[in-house]
């Protein structure tokens, strides 16, 4: 799996190298997407550190935030008086946290800015961004894990391979980088007792303030539309709304075998009361609309949901409109439309 992280940029904080190994080609703010392990778990604790060298509204020079999965709980940027929480069970911690939080951002402030004003002297460009992002897993088998990323101008510059453990530097341009990384051992112990320890502590005491939120099950409602073209196929569209966790497997079937190549699916998106929906639609055969269903499976669910079109109301003729919102909706329930089937230290790393 990858992840996009929700901002354009990243950087360098206290106890990195000062002397960056810049070279010109990598510029713009938009293709950075800083990749995750393949298997992200049930929890992922994540911190994203960004500076700009242009701010503007909404935009601040330098911005520090925390996602506990994908709830924002942790906020600050150079614009700001302070740390501010973002979700209201991080609010257990009283304020020597949000005080040594805002002290930790501001230390990594200036050696973000710093960076910025190296490249903007090493090249003719107007906008630089930097970002940094490290964190923590619990998978589902109980087994950890940590990453440790830098991009510079919209591309990946410098990750830390835990196993090795190593710095890999997917570019020429990341060597001297590389070097001055593994050269300090002391630092490399730190970041590697942070993945490995720390982070998870963070990470299982924070889960234990949101548990009722961010362990907590929320089963998906189903609803199947159907759209025919004139002369045409016929276009089924399968939607679960409201469910949480965000994982969720949505397919089409035909006759039972999966209709993967023929699938096209709108991503898991969140809704405003911190559920999710997704969506994923198929075009077929006028003639063969008895022969497909819809099959769900969600951590909330016992067993998998089968979606049937056409039956608890289905409507056939019926638009499925931007993100298949519309149709009748499918009681995801037995017999009724729907079947059951068989911081390198955390005195520095902002946490």
């Amino acid at each position: 799996m990858r992840r996009v992280s929700p901002f354009c940029s990243v950087g360098w904080g206290p106890g990195s190298p000062r002397g960056l190994g810049w070279a010109k080609g990598a510029s713009g703010c938009g293709g950075l997407s800083l990749s995750l392990p393949a298997d992200p778990g049930p929890h992922l604790l994540r911190y994203f550190y960004t500076a700009v060298s242009e701010p503007g509204p909404g935009l601040p020079q330098f911005t520090v935030v925390g996602y506990l999965d994908d709830q924002l709980f942790f906020h600050f940027d150079s614009e700001g008086k302070g740390a501010q929480p973002r979700a209201p069970w991080i609010q257990a911690e009283g304020p020597e946290y949000w005080d040594r939080q805002t002290w930790i951002a501001k230390g990594w402030q200036e050696p973000f800015n710093g960076n910025v004003r190296i490249a903007m002297e090493h090249y003719n460009q107007s906008l630089h961004t930097f970002q940094y992002m490290y964190g923590c897993q619990l998978r589902a088998d109980g087994s950890t894990g940590g990453f440790w990323q830098y991009g510079y101008d919209g591309r990946d510059f410098l990750s830390y391979d835990t196993r090795t453990p190593t710095w890999v530097a997917p570019s020429k341009e990341a060597e001297i980088t590389k070097g001055k990384m593994e050269a300090d051992r002391r630092l490399s112990q730190q970041q590697r007792d942070y993945l490995e320890r720390k982070c998870v502590e963070w990470l299982q005491k924070y889960l234990g303030y949101g548990k009722e939120t961010l362990q907590r099950r929320e089963r998906p409602a189903v609803r199947v539309t159907g759209r025919d073209a004139p002369d045409g196929p016929t276009t089924l569209c399968c939607r679960a709304h409201g469910f949480y966790p965000r994982d969720i497997a949505l397919s089409w079937l035909r006759k039972g075998e999966s209709r993967e190549q023929e699938t096209w699916r709108g991503g898991v998106l969140p809704n405003g009361d911190g559920t999710y929906h997704a969506w994923a639609t198929v075009e077929l055969d006028p003639r063969e609309r008895g022969l497909y269903r819809c099959h769900v499976e969600h951590e909330s669910l016992a067993q998998p949901l089968v979606a049937v079109w056409g039956e608890a109301g289905g409507q056939p003729g019926s638009q499925p409109g931007v993100g298949c919102d519309r149709g009748a909706s499918l009681d995801p329930s037995p017999g009724r439309g729907v079947t059951a089937e068989p911081a390198w230290i955390s005195a520095r790393a902002g946490v």
